[in-house]
């Protein structure tokens, strides 16, 4: 049977195309609360916009969720903490929206400086005014953009294009960074007294609330106009309608409200004032891009493959593309380490050697703590819960990345009991080495591990008594450090080897220790 993908709102076709091919999709209207509770426990995922809530009570119906997808950017309708604590991963489409918003911030600035809005309304309503409505050119003068964020920029480029002076001020950003931009950064006062229009890109934190208020709007200069298209709240929207009604202000472009939705406010009786209902993500091809980034995250997420735009993982984020391959075999080393172990390490040590080590591995850690655990929980270990088991149990891990010639994946464990445990791979797709016994097999199927004394006749009898059973050795491999003394022999089956015959085989050939991976379940 396959995953079922619960869509709650309307999805681009594109996007629900890409999903067709691999799940079952179902349709339900996401405010309908009973239905949304219905649907749910059936679900490996659920594809959400802003009208459907995903609280604690809605995952706590869903044991069979894995991800949350939001698309678009908000996440105010997801309970964030309530979906990572049950190992569900929350991603949305931060990028898809951008262009769209930066845009909309250049369509009201430009509506707010040739009073697009009330000359239009007047027109339609009969009058011919050309005199009352006498606007401002934008060239050559100062725009002050308030956040250097990835909207932020695309709005400075697209200013740049009508011969204006650029400042900006945004503490996070460095001068020589802003200079490649064309931007010279200020501080917030500076910026309010020489821009001519300010417009502001910034997240809505505690912060940012309020940063442009009643004390800020007494700075700026004499006629300015401030466009907000970022997120309510940000600009004091009292403190605003009072600067525009003396004059202090000269016009306001706004799409968003500190409170939404909203049909009444003062703002909206000023005609130097356009306003828009939070239009900024409104375009088709943003829906479409959004609609396609969280379908390609859902078929990641139902894979068991990471997510580069999971909220709530630890190492969330672009993955570079010579860490990215590494991921299945840092999984499939965390298996192999507990099953040699015979026990959960209570210290991890990944090291990384090589071409990825000069990049963010930290992913690597995730991958390596959700092969650790699969083999020894009841729940699903998905890289958001991983962290939070390895804490419950004890388990601490370190990063060792070495940029040296030889790519090298190493997993070491250190266990309870005073034994140090190691495996190691390599090219993205061998094994090749446990315990220090070098190996060079692939990591697929079923592995089999057992530790004995070097004599003749063992590979024999261990054929023999799995053959007996219906058990198929597909590759074999014995490492020795001297003849007659311990080996290491692996298999890889085409089968389940249960304990008790995996304890036979053991006794048999009396083997020091006898271990069992399956890692059929990575990737």
């Amino acid at each position: 049977m396959s995953p079922v993908v619960l869509v709650t709102e309307e999805l681009a076709a594109a996007a629900l195309d890409v999903l067709a091919e691999d799940f079952e999709i179902r349709e339900i209207d996401g405010t309908d609360r009973a239905a949304l509770l219905g649907a749910l426990p059936d679900s490996h995922a659920v594809i959400i916009r802003s009208a459907t809530t995903i609280d604690a009570e809605a995952l706590s119906v869903a044991d069979r969720l894995k991800v949350v997808a939001r698309a678009g950017v908000g996440l105010d309708n997801v309970d964030i903490p309530a979906a990572t604590a049950r190992g569900v991963l929350v991603v949305n489409a931060p990028t898809s929206n951008i262009v769209s918003a930066a845009e909309q911030a250049v369509a009201l600035l430009l509506a707010v400086a040739r009073h697009t809005a009330a000359a239009s309304a007047a027109l339609k309503a009969g009058a011919w005014k050309r005199s009352a409505y006498t606007g401002v050119e934008v060239h050559g003068k100062t725009v002050g953009v308030v956040g250097l964020g990835r909207i932020g920029v695309l709005f400075a480029q697209r200013m740049a294009a009508f011969g204006v002076r650029l400042i900006a001020y945004d503490p996070y950003v460095q001068p020589a960074r802003a200079a490649q931009l064309g931007v010279h950064l200020v501080g917030l006062d500076e910026l309010l007294r020489e821009s001519d229009f300010v417009s502001v890109h910034l997240p809505r934190t505690p912060e940012t609330v309020g940063l442009i208020g009643e004390k800020e709007l007494n700075l700026v200069k004499p006629g300015v106009r401030i466009v907000n298209a970022a997120r309510g709240g940000l600009v004091d929207e009292r403190a605003l309608a009072e600067a525009l009604a003396d004059g202090r202000v000269a016009g306001a472009g706004l799409d968003v409200f500190e409170t939404e939705p909203l049909t009444s406010s003062p703002l909206f009786a000023l005609d130097n004032v356009v306003v828009t209902p939070h239009l900024g993500a409104s375009t088709i091809e943003a829906q479409d891009k959004a609609g396609l980034a969280v379908a390609r995250s859902v078929r990641l997420a139902l894979r068991g493959e990471f997510v580069p735009d999971a909220v709530n993982v630890r190492a969330g984020g672009p993955v570079d593309e010579d860490v990215r391959p590494l991921l299945p075999l840092a999984e499939k080393l965390g298996r192999v380490l507990t099953a040699v172990a015979g026990h959960l390490p209570e210290r991890v040590t990944v090291e990384v050697h090589g071409a990825a080590a000069g990049h963010d591995v930290s992913v690597l850690e995730l991958a390596v703590l959700k092969g650790l655990f699969a083999p020894v929980v009841s729940e699903p270990v998905t890289y958001v819960n991983a962290p939070r088991l390895a804490a419950e149990r004890g388990v601490t891990v370190q990063m060792s990345a070495v940029d040296e010639a030889g790519d090298l994946l190493r997993v070491r464990g250190a266990l309870p009991d005073g034994r140090a445990v190691s495996v190691a791979g390599r090219d993205t797709a061998k094994l090749v080495e446990v315990d220090d016994f070098d190996l060079d097999l692939t990591p697929d199927g079923v592995l089999l591990f057992l530790r004995y004394t070097d004599r003749p006749g063992v590979v024999g009898r261990i054929g023999t008594m799995l053959g007996e059973v219906g058990v198929n050795i597909a590759a074999m491999q014995v490492a020795r450090r001297a003849a007659g003394g311990e080996a290491l022999m692996t298999l890889t089956v085409d089968s389940p080897v249960e304990p008790d015959l995996l304890a036979r085989v053991g006794a048999a050939i009396g083997s020091s220790r006898a271990a069992v991976a399956d890692l059929r379940a990575v990737p």
